[in-house]
């Protein structure tokens, strides 16, 4: 594991766009696994600078979103769909077809998962998935207790996530309480892993990730286990890390 510490949100995200830039250029047609939520968004402006500035150019690259909730049509503001293309695919020149979404309105939800599944191996599998870490330790929507071998699935989510993602909807009612998530084996079979977390509401989160025992009850510790992964934090949310976690510097 490489870590950065960074001086603040702004620091974070310019440094999440320059690992996903190195990506790229060095591997044009890359497949990116990509994450929503309040985290990345700092992410994709940069990126879009970095885009528009340097001739990033996202023309073969080919992307699979984390997760999507379930109900929801891809023309609601709440939808991953909606939120992807107004934060980054409108802004890029990321071919249409080359944008992977699970399917929030599927009727056929167990075939939905497979062909997900079955659409990332026929892309040659991920080269460098983004994640972000939710309050209770989940990545994607993978909830506590879930388990680590699961392939992409529909979740019942967690009340501390619905209750997290209110903030996004006109009332905690409106939240979805089911999602089509990619599974924490889908996950780790990704050649590279980005961990971001900022804020002082993930301190404890980022903390039994990244030092607490490996266990179904956090999602996200599973990625110590993970030979190539990357987490950049905060100084919020890097409070309770040990200094031995801290000198892990990337560089």
């Amino acid at each position: 594991m490489r870590f950065y510490l960074a001086e603040d949100y702004k620091e974070l995200s310019r440094k999440a766009a320059r690992i996903i830039f190195s990506q790229v250029a060095l591997k044009p047609k890359s497949v990116l696994g990509l994450a929503t939520g309040s985290t990345p968004l700092g992410m994709y402006r940069e990126l879009v600078k970095i885009y528009r500035e340097e001739k990033l150019s996202f023309s073969d690259i080919k992307t699979f979103n984390l997760d999507e909730y379930y109900r929801i049509s891809k023309e609601n503001p709440q939808s991953y769909y909606y939120y992807m293309h107004k934060n980054l695919f409108q802004y890029v020149d990321i071919d249409e077809k080359n944008i992977n979404i699970p399917d929030g309105e599927a009727k056929d939800i167990e075939g939905e998962c497979m062909r997900y599944e079955e659409e990332i191996l026929k892309a040659g599998g991920i080269d460098l998935q983004v994640l972000g870490i939710g309050v209770n330790g989940h990545i994607g929507f993978n909830e506590p207790d879930l388990k680590f071998e699961a392939l992409t699935h529909l979740v019942e989510l967690d009340e501390t996530t619905i209750k997290a993602n209110s903030r996004f909807f006109e009332s905690q009612e409106r939240v979805p309480t089911r999602a089509i998530s990619m599974g924490i084996k889908t996950i780790m079979h990704s050649r590279k892993i980005l961990l971001l977390a900022n804020g002082a509401e993930k301190v404890d989160a980022i903390k039994e990730a990244l030092e607490g025992e490996i266990k179904p009850q956090v999602p996200a510790s599973i990625l110590q286990l993970h030979p190539n992964l990357t987490v950049i934090a905060d100084k919020e949310a890097s409070q309770k890390l040990s200094s031995s976690i801290k000198n892990r510097k990337y560089n």
